[in-house]
């Protein structure tokens, strides 16, 4: 790959060489690993842990007489920002640090960075004095104080003849959004999603600025964006919505739509849905990641009582298997890795969803459309001619789906369906609210599954704490057992982006239909007493299950209390 002003390539090598850092050998399959990745050299020698990069950044400050810096620990005013214009920090991969006197100190990765320094110098007609950084660490700082693609919107306002939003003509706006730079700065918000592992992206207009925020592990965080987007907010909605194949003149209707990406070896799909609000186009981005979904259940969160509790239902010959929780909560993740392991060439599996979020191997997915009346409803109906052993219908919106999916159970079938309930012993009173007859329901409902998504400790910077004894007494955890137990948090890292969390983890409640559960049903008993028997029978509850979470060092008592609600 050829060396470009910023970029840390094989020069960079050859010098750590004749160092006696690395050896030829270790330069060529640096060297080889940067043609197929495009990463900087000195990333790519600590990520392979071929070289150390506190000894790098050593070797070469005693080499160079140059001092080291850890911009990690640094907090830089914005007038100091302002020294360098962003073109150059971006081109150069560099970083305005302070003043030395009348010397801008700098920080590079690269010392052999020439054409950094004699630019500055001309540009800003004082001394330049480098520092010296890890790459990543000045890029990531660059997203930081700049904003992601801060280089792209500055390329669009030194652009001639641009004019704002708010007095730009139609044309204009719809030949800004197929402008090199806005392409570039929509594919960057959507990489950047990609590598901080967010699963939405939301695009928030408002009267003085765009706010863009991902959703990680289950909360948003705002991304950090140059403020002046605003300005191309028209021109990046537009963008978004050519992508998606979407009709970008209609801006008064919500519209939805789909967008396919590769990135590396790793394929996504974007959904993609508009909203109109009195200062544009809203747009969320639900990211979809085909190549790394977990479908096996032992990986989701499940303890080894509740997976077999789970499995004891599943394998059922027929009945009803509702599962339960608010949108967001893993529910058809639960869903596809319970068909996943109950597919098989023996059966057949038909699944009606809104829409399809991952295609399986051997079952057979439909999509609603009500805009035509393929509805659940009806596509159920259609189903039962088509010979199933095991039907998935997404959700039971209605008292009609409700009732055909109960008599798929009652003739035979094993249904597999998802409502919005507080917790499982709720599912049950929900379906008779619809208007489902209550001896039905007694009849075909094996098993309920209520869940949530509790966010992981970050296992990089897991430490042990105490918790404070108010918190815990307010959970009626004022037990010596739970006062002395250990709890752990995340300190924040760079592994999880100083969050505290990577990833997360299922808490379920399962509750089994049992014939005295069955008797209370057929009674119009209140979910509360329903819970009670359950709880007599062993049900764990959704409280109870992330407790177990927080003694095991896998969450927080922090996300205890957040995700769950009772005992």
């Amino acid at each position: 790959m050829k060396n470009t002003p910023g970029f840390v390539g094989r020069r960079y090598g050859e010098l750590l060489r004749t160092l006696n850092v690395i050896s030829e050998e270790d330069v060529n399959r640096a060297a080889a690993i940067q043609e197929k990745t495009g990463k900087n050299l000195d990333t790519i020698l600590v990520e392979s842990e071929i070289a150390n990069e506190h000894q790098i950044l050593q070797t070469l400050s005693t080499h160079f007489g140059v001092e080291t810096v850890d911009i990690k620990s640094l907090e830089i005013s914005h007038d100091m920002l302002r020294q360098v214009p962003i073109r150059f920090v971006h081109r150069y991969n560099i970083l305005p640090v302070d003043f030395k006197g009348d010397t801008l100190r700098i920080a590079t990765a690269d010392p052999l960075n020439f054409h950094a320094l004699d630019d500055l110098r001309l540009l800003l007609k004082c001394d330049i004095e480098p520092l010296l950084a890890p790459s990543d660490d000045i890029r990531e700082a660059i997203k930081k104080y700049y904003g992601i693609g801060a280089d792209t919107v500055d390329s669009l306002l030194e652009e001639d003849g641009v004019v704002e939003e708010e007095a730009a003509a139609k044309e204009n706006i719809e030949e800004l959004s197929e402008d090199a730079s806005i392409i570039r700065f929509v594919n960057q918000i959507m990489t950047e999603a990609v590598a901080d592992r967010a699963t939405d992206i939301h695009f928030e207009p408002f009267e003085d600025e765009l706010r863009i925020r991902y959703r990680i592990d289950g909360m948003l965080y705002e991304a950090a964006v140059p403020p002046s987007i605003r300005r191309y907010q028209a021109a990046v909605i537009s963008r978004i919505k050519i992508m998606a194949d979407m009709n970008i003149a209609e801006k008064r209707l919500p519209q939805d739509g789909r967008i396919n990406i590769k990135t590396g070896n790793q394929e996504f799909d974007l959904r993609v849905s508009t909203v109109p609000t009195p200062y544009g186009e809203s747009i969320v981005i639900r990211i979809l990641n085909r190549s790394s979904t977990i479908f096996d259940l032992r990986r989701l969160g499940f303890d080894e009582y509740s997976l077999r509790t789970f499995n004891d239902l599943i394998t059922k010959p027929h009945g009803i298997i509702l599962v339960t929780g608010p949108t967001g909560s893993g529910k058809t993740t639960t869903l596809y890795a319970t068909l996943s392991k109950l597919n098989s060439m023996e059966v057949k599996i038909l699944t009606i969803e809104e829409p399809i979020e991952y295609h399986l191997h051997g079952i057979i997915q439909v999509q609603v459309m009500p805009k035509i009346g393929l509805t659940f409803a009806s596509v159920l109906r259609a189903f039962l001619r088509q010979d199933p052993d095991i039907i998935l219908v997404g959700e039971t919106r209605d008292h009609e789906t409700a009732e055909i999916a109960i008599q798929s159970a009652l003739t035979g079938h094993l249904v597999f369906t998802t409502l919005h309930t507080n917790d499982a012993p709720g599912a049950i009173t929900r379906l008779v609210d619809m208007g489902v007859e209550p001896y039905l329901v007694s009849s075909s409902v094996i098993g309920v599954v209520a869940q949530r998504l509790m966010r992981r400790i970050c296992p990089n910077c897991r430490e042990e704490y105490q918790p404070d004894h108010a918190l815990l007494d307010g959970l009626g955890l004022n037990e010596p057992k739970y006062r002395d137990a250990k709890y752990y948090r995340g300190r924040g890292c760079e592994n999880c982006k100083f969050l505290g969390y990577h990833g997360r983890t299922a808490i379920y409640e399962i509750m089994p239909m049992s014939e005295e559960i069955r008797e209370l049903v057929v009674q119009r008993v209140p979910a509360s007493r329903i819970k009670h028997l359950a709880l007599k029978e062993g049900m764990k509850t959704l409280r109870m299950n992330a407790l177990e979470k927080v003694h095991e060092g896998v969450s927080t008592i922090e996300e205890l209390v957040r995700v769950t609600q009772e005992w």
